[in-house]
């Protein structure tokens, strides 16, 4: 599903920057708005890998 979603977001990436025509502010916020989807995908998995391993940091810490 992610990687489906990267490569939509690649070709129309491509897509945009190959066109000669001026981009509006709508097609900005559209770019920045699916920009925001993806890094709040990628993030909402890594938050829980994260807060783990500082939490094994933290209990190696305190057992030394």
């Amino acid at each position: 599903m992610l990687l489906d979603l990267m490569l939509k977001f690649y070709v129309q990436a491509q897509i945009f920057f190959r066109r000669r025509d001026g981009a509006s502010g709508i097609e900005y916020a559209i770019i920045v708005a699916m920009v925001a989807l993806v890094i709040v995908a990628a993030g909402a998995g890594l938050g829980d890998k994260i807060k783990s391993i500082f939490e094994r940091v933290s209990n190696g810490m305190t057992g030394s």
